[in-house]
Order: structure tokens, then C-alpha cells, then sequence
């Protein structure tokens, strides 16, 4: 015989972990993230299409408005592959695919880059 406390036909609430003093604050979690997505976004070439979008339409607000949803999409996109990779792989494994998919990616575009450099 079970000793379950919720009434038949519901099923009880799960049992949460106690938070720790090592565990992230809620504003800790959105702090890190928009300086992180802030300094990353800094001069890159979507900044500088808002910046071009603005100056020929004349109507910053309605380019700053598709700008944001823009980079919201995006941001989900992120955030659901991230949450479905914690899910698959290890954090130590997901941290190391990471790391080698970050420096392949900057390897590429600096390929790229002396790639157009050198060619007239």
C-alpha cells in the first residue's frame, strides 16, 4: 500500500532540490546573459544592418522593433538547442563540443577573411 498524500486521480508535485549558496539567482542568470549577449552582439554585422536599415529608412523605432524580434528568434533558437543538448550530452562533453565548434568557427571566418584579403 502506497502512502501518496495527494488525493487519487492527481498526481503529486515534484520534489525540488533545496537551493544551494552555489546556486545562481534569478538576476545573477539574466545579468550574466545580457552582458554576455550584449558584448558579443557589440559591432557585429547585425548591428551594423540596424545601424544601415535606420539610416536609409528613416524610421528607426520600426527597424529597432524588427531588429529585437529578430534577435529574440534567434535567442530561442539558442536557447531550445541548448536545453535539448543538456539533456543529451554531459555538461563536461557539451562544454568540449562547444569549445572545438567556437574555434573551427573563428578558424573558418579567419580563412574567409584572408581568403578576401588576398584576393584583388
Amino acid at each position: 500500500m502506497s502512502d501518496d498524500s495527494a488525493p487519487k486521480g492527481e498526481t503529486p508535485e515534484p520534489i525540488q532540490a533545496p537551493a544551494t549558496a552555489a546556486d545562481p539567482t534569478i538576476l545573477a542568470i539574466i545579468l550574466t546573459t545580457f552582458t554576455t549577449v550584449f558584448l558579443a552582439e557589440l559591432g557585429d554585422k547585425t548591428q551594423l544592418a540596424a545601424l544601415l536599415l535606420a539610416a536609409e529608412s528613416g524610421r528607426p523605432l520600426l527597424v529597432f522593433a524588427g531588429a529585437a524580434l529578430a534577435l529574440i528568434c534567434s535567442s530561442l533558437v539558442g536557447v531550445l538547442l541548448g536545453r535539448w543538448l543538456a539533456a543529451v550530452l554531459p555538461p563536461q562533453r557539451l562544454e568540449r563540443v562547444s569549445g572545438v565548434l567556437m574555434v573551427g568557427l573563428g578558424l573558418w571566418l579567419g580563412a574567409q577573411a584572408s581568403v578576401g584579403l588576398l584576393t584583388p
